[in-house]
């Protein structure tokens, strides 16, 4: 196969319907729109969320609790993903980032004690549970709080 013998597979590409061009084209005159109302003006139709006067779902619904605008939301590792890294390593977000461990970081990387440490580490993060911040001290690992 060369270069300018690629072509889409068939049925994957669509040509644009071009409606009002003319009666023999097929969509002509009203250009499938049908016969005046609202929706056969320039401009017409309703606006998203209208159900024709009656009281919207989003009006008939109750709103309840409170969405916290400040909330932090932190990027989580746990403890089995570390021990990818080599003895006496400096694990940091950044390095985590590189390593693809952690896509994005958010508002901070927090560690979590989920699995088993096997390596000695010195872990910089933002936060560390409880379970996690021993298990890295019985790895002989130290934790540093960022």
């Amino acid at each position: 196969m060369k270069l300018h013998e690629l072509k889409p597979s068939a049925g994957s590409r669509k040509e644009r319907k071009r409606v009002g061009r003319g009666i023999a084209a097929g969509q002509g005159k009203t250009a499938g729109r049908g016969h005046k109302g609202q929706k056969a003006r320039s401009g017409g139709g309703v606006r998203p969320g209208f159900e024709g006067g009656q009281n919207p779902i989003y009006r008939r619904l109750p709103k309840r609790g409170f969405t916290n605008p400040n909330r932090k939301e932190y990027a989580v590792v746990n403890m089995d993903t570390l021990n990818r890294f080599e003895e006496g390593a400096v694990v940091t977000p950044e390095l985590l980032k590189e390593a693809g461990v952690v896509k994005n970081l958010k508002d901070g990387l927090k560690v979590l004690g989920n699995g088993e440490l096997k390596v000695k580490l010195t872990v910089k993060a933002h936060k560390f549970s409880k379970s996690a911040s021993e298990k890295i001290a019985n790895a002989g690992g130290t934790t540093e709080v960022l």
